[in-house]
């Protein structure tokens, strides 16, 4: 994962990834991370990675761009990174629902790579699908499947249309998870059990029944 990274967006899922790629051996130095909120560009900034708060000081060259936005202002900041298209920069998208076509009429026919992570990826136990444009190469999707499974599981699939069912079932899959184990300790305190036991009875049964399967 040698080169630049450019990340627009360090918020909870772009921050769970970044920090697999530090993990993972990525040079702090490396990456630079478009991020408005003075706090978290602050707490980033301490790493000693390259922050702003705007895509205005933008390195001259990447090898990466991600795309890690909420999907309802992705048209507003793609744009601002057109200077970067070209030559063997990949763009890659974890936002939901952004289709490849939305990149590639702001940024023309560039690599793009459209992948669906889910929650899980903030303990390094995510799992996400991926889809390319065709004018990714081997290469191109190698990277990105490396910054992906930095913080978890990767699989990949040829028809975008596939990705809204990947949504559902990974993407919005953990949400229905934590509606269970709320469900169940609900079900076990009005039997009579404790509050905390009920919890702590729910998350072990599923994290259990989850190795089991």
């Amino acid at each position: 994962m040698a080169g630049a990274i450019v990340l627009a967006g360090g918020g909870k899922m772009g921050g769970a990834m970044l920090a697999g790629w530090l993990e993972s051996g990525v040079a702090p130095g490396d990456v630079h991370v478009i991020e408005p909120q003075p706090e978290v560009a602050r707490r980033l900034a301490g790493l000693g990675i390259n922050v702003s708060a705007a895509p205005d000081k933008l390195p001259a060259t990447a090898e990466t761009v991600i795309f890690a936005v909420k999907p309802q202002i992705m048209n507003d900041v793609v744009p601002h990174y057109h200077g970067l298209a070209g030559g063997e920069t990949v763009f890659l998208s974890i936002a939901a629902g952004c289709k490849i076509s939305l990149f590639e009429e702001h940024l023309g026919q560039v690599p793009v790579v459209r992948a669906m992570p889910n929650t899980p990826a903030a303990i390094g136990l995510g799992m996400a699908v991926a889809c390319a444009n065709g004018a990714t190469g081997e290469d191109q999707k190698a990277r990105c499947q490396s910054l992906l499974e930095a913080v978890g599981e990767v699989d990949w699939v040829a028809d975008e249309a596939l990705m809204d069912p990947v949504t559902a079932v990974s993407g919005s899959g953990p949400a229905y998870v934590f509606l269970l184990i709320e469900a169940l300790a609900a079900a076990g305190e009005e039997a009579g059990l404790a509050p905390a036991l009920a919890m702590r009875l729910a998350r072990a049964t599923v994290r259990g029944a989850g190795a089991l399967a």
